[in-house]
C-alpha cells in the first residue's frame, strides 16, 4: 500500500489512516488511488469483516489538497470518485474515527461512511462555496438525507464549521468520544460490528443504501435478491447452530 494510505489491522478489522499530516490529511491523488488499492483488496478478503477510516496526527481531514488541484493532481479515481470512495464505499462497514477537522472533502469522506465517532473537539464543514467550488463529491446530495433539510442547507450554503455536538444532536454523529479517544471509540464500535456475520453486514448495508429508491411495489422483491443468498450460507447455518449449542459462531464468510 502507498505512504499516504497507511492499513493496519486489529483482528478482523481494518483501520486505514490518510498519512499526509503536515497537509492536514488532504486528498490528493496519491491518497486516492492509495485508498481505491486498499479497499479493492480488503473487500475481497473474508477474514476482514469491517473498517475504519482516519487521519493521521490528530485531524480527519481537511479536503482536497487545493495546491494539488492547481497543478492538475486530482484526487479522483475512475469509478470510485473523490479520495477513491465517495462514488463507490466499499461493501464492508465503515467507521468514521473523526478528531480535528472534517472540512469539505474530508466531511465528504465522513459522509461515505456508515458510522461516524467523533471527538468532542472535532469540526465539520462544507467550506467549498468560500472557496468558488462546490461540495461536488457527494456532500450536498447525501447531508440533506441524513439531517433536517433547512440545517442541511445552512451548512452548505454558509461553509461554516460545526462543532461534533451539534451534529451529535441531529443524528448525524453516533458517539461523542473525549479528545484523542475516537480512534478507540471507534474501533470498539467496528469489532462490535465484525463480530456479526459478513455476509449478512454485506447485505444489510446493501439493503440500507440501496432501498431508499426503490418503488414500493417492488421493496421486498429487490430485497429478496440481496438476502435469500445469504439465509442459504454456510454462516446462517453456523449462527443458528452457534444459538443452539450455546456456544460463539465461527463466521466463514460463506
Amino acid at each position: 500500500m502507498s505512504d499516504e494510505v497507511l492499513v493496519e489491522e486489529s483482528g478482523n478489522v481494518a483501520i486505514l489512516t490518510i498519512n499526509r499530516p503536515k497537509s492536514r490529511n488532504a486528498i490528493n491523488g496519491a491518497v486516492a488511488r492509495g485508498m481505491a488499492e486498499a479497499l479493492d483488496a480488503l473487500d475481497a478478503r473474508p477474514d476482514i469483516s469491517a473498517y475504519v477510516l482516519t487521519g493521521a496526527s490528530g485531524t480527519f481531514s481537511a479536503g482536497m489538497d487545493l495546491k494539488g488541484f492547481l497543478t492538475g493532481d486530482m484526487p479522483v479515481v475512475e469509478g470510485r470518485g473523490f479520495g477513491g470512495i465517495t462514488e463507490a464505499p466499499p461493501k464492508k462497514p465503515l467507521v468514521a474515527a473523526v478528531e480535528g477537522y472534517a472540512l469539505a472533502g474530508g466531511f465528504e469522506l465522513a459522509l461515505s461512511c456508515d458510522v461516524i465517532v467523533a471527538s468532542s473537539e472535532a469540526k465539520f464543514g462544507l467550506p467549498e462555496p468560500k472557496r468558488g467550488l462546490v461540495a461536488g463529491a457527494g456532500g450536498i446530495m447525501r447531508l440533506p438525507r441524513r439531517i433536517p433539510y433547512h440545517v442541511a442547507m445552512e451548512i452548505a450554503l454558509t461553509g461554516d464549521h460545526y462543532p461534533a455536538a451539534r451534529l451529535y444532536e441531529l443524528g448525524l454523529v453516533n458517539r461523542i468520544t473525549e479528545p484523542g479517544a475516537a480512534l478507540e471509540g471507534a474501533l470498539e464500535l467496528a469489532k462490535k460490528i465484525a463480530a456479526n456475520a459478513p455476509l449478512a453486514l454485506m447485505a444489510t448495508k446493501k439493503v440500507v443504501i440501496e432501498s431508499q429508491d426503490w418503488p414500493l411495489d417492488e421493496m421486498f422483491k429487490k430485497q429478496a435478491a440481496i438476502v435469500n443468498p445469504v439465509f442459504g450460507s454456510k454462516d446462517a447455518m453456523e449462527g443458528a447452530a452457534a444459538f443452539a449449542e450455546k456456544r460463539a459462531p465461527q463466521w466463514k464468510g460463506e
